[in-house]
């Protein structure tokens, strides 16, 4: 099968190679899956650049990307041979694993092999995964948010932008906040109530602008932790919650106790690849039944743009954090 590889971290351009690799079988409980698209996500990027000196490979070669969609063409021992021809979209294909979805063929076990709906095309499954599982999380694991003020950090991110359409659905006022007009857009096509431009604009002026003086926000889901945590700590009402995912900015960010101690907060951390198993199946559940009924908008970025052939682009196009949308990877 041709797939795309590397032996070594480092930056895209020095360490991604193109070739043939041998097609594997699944084992017992797996399915195996031809792959149409595969996704990009910052973690695959990460993980391939050596974050935060994390140089060490897990395996001695990895075929990147966490998420995909396609067909699955076999099965391994214990699975329903009936699963042979479904349509699905696949996550986590990396977490423990060498081989991802940035090949013809990936293997996987067979819960991470989710039945897409018909009425779905290929490029919407690859985009769900990682970030949709993650936005899940965020918004629904401390209880319903229905009648609740929701500040999203970043709504028209990757995660941001899942998480003001769940949000929504689930009957929450969402405010979102952005760096720039074309994300301001996207974040209203989302379903955002307010955008704030955090670049332009007092955030903490203009939240309380909107919720009251005397109100304030039940949920935060954070993208940026460490850089928003004193913001968000004094917009939040007594027994709020901070949702957050990453703090790339601020690594090791410093708690401000007696501030969040007095408002008795909840800090969640959300990461996908820690998740359990039922969470994971929760947030499965739930986007499928929102796939099946055409209940989510989808942002994706340089449409057709990548082939197997330009990974190393689409890597760096996704490192560059100036576009908006998922980049994906066409297999046919």
């Amino acid at each position: 099968m041709k797939a795309v590889y590397y032996e070594q971290k480092g930056p895209a351009r020095q360490v991604l190679q193109a070739g043939e690799r041998p097609l594997t079988e699944p084992q017992a409980g797996e399915v195996r899956v031809r792959i149409h698209v595969s996704a990009v996500n910052p973690s695959d990027t990460k993980g391939r650049g050596g974050y935060r000196g994390m140089l060490a490979m897990p395996f001695p070669l990895v075929i990147p990307h966490q998420d995909g969609a396609g067909v699955i063409d076999a099965v391994g021992p214990g699975v329903d041979q009936a699963r042979i021809g479904q349509r699905v979209w696949v996550y986590e294909a990396t977490l423990g694993r060498p081989f991802g979805t940035c090949a013809e063929y990936t293997t996987v076990p067979e819960h991470k092999a989710v039945p897409l709906p018909d009425a779905v095309d290929f490029e919407v499954g690859a985009c769900m995964g990682i970030p949709a599982m993650t936005a899940h999380r965020c918004v629904l694991a401390d209880g319903p948010v229905k009648g609740k003020t929701v500040l999203v950090q970043g709504g028209a991110g990757a995660v941001g932008f899942y998480a003001v359409q769940i949000a929504k659905l689930e009957g929450a006022r969402v405010i979102a906040t952005v760096s720039r007009d074309e994300q301001a857009a996207q974040a209203r096509l989302a379903g955002a109530d307010h955008v704030i431009n955090y670049k332009t604009e007092d955030v903490a002026r203009r939240v309380k602008d909107i919720t009251g003086e005397d109100s304030g926000l039940d949920r935060v889901i954070e993208v940026a932790f460490g850089v928003n945590l004193v913001t968000d700590v004094a917009l939040l009402t007594t027994d709020g919650v901070i949702a957050t995912y990453a703090s790339d900015a601020i690594h090791e960010p410093a708690i401000p106790f007696w501030p969040m101690l007095g408002k008795d907060l909840t800090v969640r951390f959300v990461l996908v690849y820690a998740m359990s198993h039922q969470a994971h199946d929760e947030a499965a559940r739930y986007i499928t039944a929102a796939l099946r009924a055409g209940k989510f908008k989808h942002q994706v970025f340089a449409r057709f743009g990548f082939s197997l052939d330009e990974v190393v682009a689409a890597h760096e196009a996704t490192e560059s954090m100036t576009h908006v949308g998922k980049v994906l990877i066409h297999l046919g």
